[in-house]
């Protein structure tokens, strides 16, 4: 199957970070692109300013499918959308070409040098890195990319098509539709339970995923990681590690070290020990690459970050807000550390949004002991996303655990009172669902309120 034989390409959860990055990919080649959605979002409008038609209804009534002919459409659907959705069952009823936005990724790249970046944690802020090194070294190259990132407010760097850089997510084992060319695994921690059932699946998975790698390709490994590959870390004899770290001014200056080499004076913007990581196995992938020291230099000391990756909302001398993803309670311990190191002896308010009824399960001791070492913790609701509730599995039952000096249970019009009357000096909003809509009105509020 070839994918330019499709001159339309219809999309089943357009909004989705994955599915919008390849949205705009088809928009750039000059197909007809066109979607659904649940809800418009600030994804959803970037889309349409370029011009792609999005619809917001489940109802066959609702949409103009009567151009869309099943022999020159490809219809892309995201596993977030369920398989009971209206129009998912339409399009697979009438004879359509109906692909994973996986499989799609996979045939995009399979023709290209492809660097394909996995792991439960990092991976996207390390493909985005990546890309934009790669960019800055001025590589012929496409990066997909699973956020949003603040160099270029978009979650698709392009520059040609002899190489893609692609997150490899281990959702569903998705990343087993790709054929890289380097790869590399940022971390196996237990997570995805609900598709694995217990953590040695999951490892399995990633192994499975590293002999995918073609014959002549290289793989890339946190030296932590039980696998072997060419390693990276920071503060160690790995092959690639960052040596003489110095924080200054609320950056990383560091030297490199490279199997052959010390190479010095590099900047990095980004707080917290595990984006350090993160810059190190980008540089280590673009060294191997053939990019050369000076743009890489230029490049990571240009490089902003992803939005809701540790982002910055408010940063004056007596308040500071920061916003993360963090939805695992490793994360949540790197983002602790991050503002520890970059905020030392500030009283911390965090609020936080359980994301998904089977991960608080599967995780709530651990992410108990994660949250309790803020000196006061906001919880939300469980945010369900693709689940049905868990009898039992809620905020109040997590909130038992928690041991921080301050917890309280909170809603989004009650979290900005309880914010108010803590008056801390740091406050980090952190989870992977819905919270990211409260961020600019807190942000607003807490500005000039």
């Amino acid at each position: 199957m070839k994918l330019n034989a499709f001159h339309n390409i219809y999309f089943v959860g357009i909004g989705g970070i994955g599915m919008s990055a390849l949205a705009k990919y088809f928009h750039s080649q000059n197909s007809l692109v066109s979607g659904y959605d649940k809800t418009p979002s600030s994804v959803t409008k970037a889309l349409e300013n370029l011009g792609i038609e999005i619809t917001y209804l489940d109802q066959i009534e609702a949409h103009n499918f009567k151009h869309l002919e099943a022999q020159n459409t490809l219809v892309v659907y995201t596993p977030a959308v369920p398989s009971t959705n209206t129009i998912l069952k339409y399009f697979m009823s009438n004879n359509f070409t109906v692909l994973k936005r996986s499989e799609v990724l996979g045939m995009i790249t399979k023709d290209t040098f492809c660097i394909a970046i996995a792991g439960t944690h990092g991976k996207t802020t390390t493909t985005s890195i990546l890309g934009h090194l790669m960019l800055e070294a001025n590589q012929n190259m496409t990066a997909f990319l699973g956020g949003i990132s603040e160099n270029y407010n978009s979650n698709l760097i392009q520059n040609g098509s002899e190489a893609t850089v692609v997150e490899a997510d281990e959702f569903d084992r998705s990343f087993m539709t790709l054929s890289p060319n380097f790869a590399c695994i940022t971390s196996m921690d237990a997570d995805h339970l609900d598709v694995y059932g217990d953590q040695e699946s999951l490892k399995q998975s990633f192994l499975d995923f590293s002999k995918t790698i073609s014959s002549t390709g290289k793989l890339f490994v946190h030296e932590s990681l039980p696998m072997d590959g060419i390693t990276y870390a920071v503060g160690s004899n790995a092959d690639y590690a960052a040596h003489n770290v110095n924080l200054i001014d609320s950056a990383y200056h560091f030297d490199l070290k490279t199997p052959n080499s010390l190479l010095h004076d590099f900047i990095f913007h980004l707080p917290g020990h595990h984006n350090l990581n993160n810059a190190v196995a980008a540089l280590a992938m673009a060294l191997e690459y053939g990019c050369s020291e000076k743009q890489l230099k230029k490049g990571l000391a240009s490089y902003r970050g992803v939005k809701r990756r540790f982002s910055y909302k408010i940063k004056e001398k007596s308040f500071v807000f920061i916003d993360d993803y963090a939805h695992h309670p490793k994360e949540i311990d790197a983002v602790h550390q991050a503002i520890t190191e970059m905020h030392p002896n500030h009283k911390i308010t965090a609020v936080f949004q359980p994301h998904l009824f089977s991960r608080t399960q599967d995780f709530a001791d651990d992410f108990a002991r994660s949250l309790s070492v803020f000196d006061a913790v906001l919880l939300l609701d469980i945010y369900p996303a693709r689940e049905l509730p868990i009898p039992g599995v809620n905020a109040s039952w997590l909130l038992e655990k928690i041991k921080a000096p301050f917890k309280k249970l909170v809603t989004k019009t009650t979290v900005l009172d309880s914010i108010k009357a803590l008056q801390h000096p740091v406050l980090v909003t952190m989870g992977a669902g819905d919270i990211g809509t409260l961020v600019e009105p807190l942000s607003k509020e807490l500005l000039h309120g």
